[in-house]
């Protein structure tokens, strides 16, 4: 026995069956998911081809005052520092970038830090070994 709906007649069934047959049975069986009007149309002959990157340097989030280059050794060398060290001098930087198996670049330039001053933040030890930090907009 064929089932149908109780609530259309067999010609709706049909017809509504066969709108969602593309999304039932994929591209590949005669209906297709998408629309004409859905496809992009290609770029004209006086006009660029899309890309995905624009030319020059990508926006990426950088702060004002920092490059996406500083932004990540910055980032670099916070991996290194943990909360618990901070605020510390050198020594306890130092000490605290090698438990946490620093490299020897970022040993070597914690190490470069003047003695005797206490740094609160990461911002802090990165101005502190000549890098510049995000300027402030006012």
């Amino acid at each position: 026995m064929e089932r149908a709906s109780s609530k259309h007649s067999p010609r709706l069934d049909e017809q509504m069956s066969s709108e969602v047959n593309g999304l039932i049975q994929g591209p590949g069986t005669g209906g297709s998911r998408v629309e004409e009007h859905r496809v992009p149309e290609p770029a004209g002959e006086d006009q660029p081809e899309v890309t995905t990157a624009p030319a020059g340097e990508l926006r990426t989030g950088a702060p004002q005052g920092m490059s996406s280059e500083d932004v990540e050794a910055r980032s670099r060398l916070g991996r290194f520092i943990t909360m618990s060290a901070l605020p510390g001098d050198r020594e306890t930087l130092v000490a605290n970038a090698r438990e946490n198996e620093a490299p020897d670049d970022i040993v070597a330039a914690l190490q470069s830090l003047p003695e005797g001053t206490r740094y609160q933040t990461v911002s802090e030890v990165w101005a502190a070994l000549g890098h510049k930090n995000e300027t402030t907009r006012w």
